[in-house]
């Protein structure tokens, strides 16, 4: 896609995730309707009311709609672009009044992010980026860590995954898991914390735009096999992942090559 042209989106995708942050904010605790789907998820109104707005705003791309509060349509796979977009990422955070939710919106182009935001409206963080341009937050220019080594290094991730970790390697600094998934993978971008992990079972909605945050930075999302993540799959889930800068990536999946959860 040509810059000016991803410029323009990325305006569009910023403009739309703002509003939809000012949405979410605008439903109290006291009264909020929520429900739970599937096993074990989730789901408010606030949710659906984003993701309505989020497709009424960016409906003028005319690009196809990957939502989790949305049914699938696998008209999807035939197309070379796709909003990838989770309304409200870390729901039990957000039904719970704890801070750490966001609204993640990616543009995804032949399987990979290509503009991205990630909104924490309860601290209002706002990250942003677009494929070749650099990530910023609040229009600050970030950068992951460049350190290689893994002693003292922060991780956030599942208990049952940073104790394995922290097994290896003790003196690591567990952080308490932070609920937005694609938070925790931008708070490696950010720089704020070194190693950010994903135990199985998350979706596209959860990590395409983090994903690009986290590259853009100067870091890696990957797999335990050091592979990047594909999106707009048939089945849009993937199994562990690991976020860090560049150099500490490497060390730190050549730690856990034996460990599958």
């Amino acid at each position: 896609m040509p810059a000016s042209d991803l410029a323009a989106l990325g305006e569009l995708l910023s403009g739309a995730v703002r509003a939809a942050g000012a949405l979410a904010l605008s439903y109290t605790r006291a009264n909020l309707k929520h429900w739970t789907k599937g096993k074990d998820s989730p789901v408010s109104e606030a949710d659906i009311a984003v993701d309505a707005l989020l497709k009424e705003r960016l409906a003028p791309t005319a690009y196809e709609w990957l939502s989790e509060e949305a049914e699938d349509n696998f008209t999807r796979l035939d197309a070379r672009r796709v909003w990838v977009i989770d309304p409200i990422d870390g729901t039990r955070a957000f039904i719970a009044g704890k801070p750490d939710w966001t609204i993640s919106a990616a543009l995804v182009e032949d399987g990979r992010p290509i503009a991205a935001t990630v909104f924490a409206p309860a601290t209002d963080e706002f990250f942003f980026a677009t494929a070749g341009s650099g990530a910023t937050c609040n229009g600050a220019p970030i950068r992951a860590s460049d350190n290689p080594t893994l002693a003292a290094a922060s991780v956030s991730g599942p208990k049952r995954v940073t104790d394995n970790l922290a097994q290896r390697q003790p003196d690591l600094t567990v952080l308490p898991r932070i609920h937005s998934l694609a938070l925790r993978f931008a708070r490696v971008a950010q720089g704020t914390l070194d190693i950010a992990l994903a135990g199985g079972n998350s979706h596209d909605w959860d990590l395409a735009a983090a994903d690009l945050l986290v590259h853009e930075a100067g870091g890696t999302l990957t797999t335990l096999a050091g592979n990047t993540a594909i999106y707009n799959r048939r089945e849009p889930v993937h199994g562990p992942l690991v976020a860090a800068g560049r150099a500490r990536s490497q060390v730190l999946r050549e730690l856990l090559q034996d460990w599958r959860p």
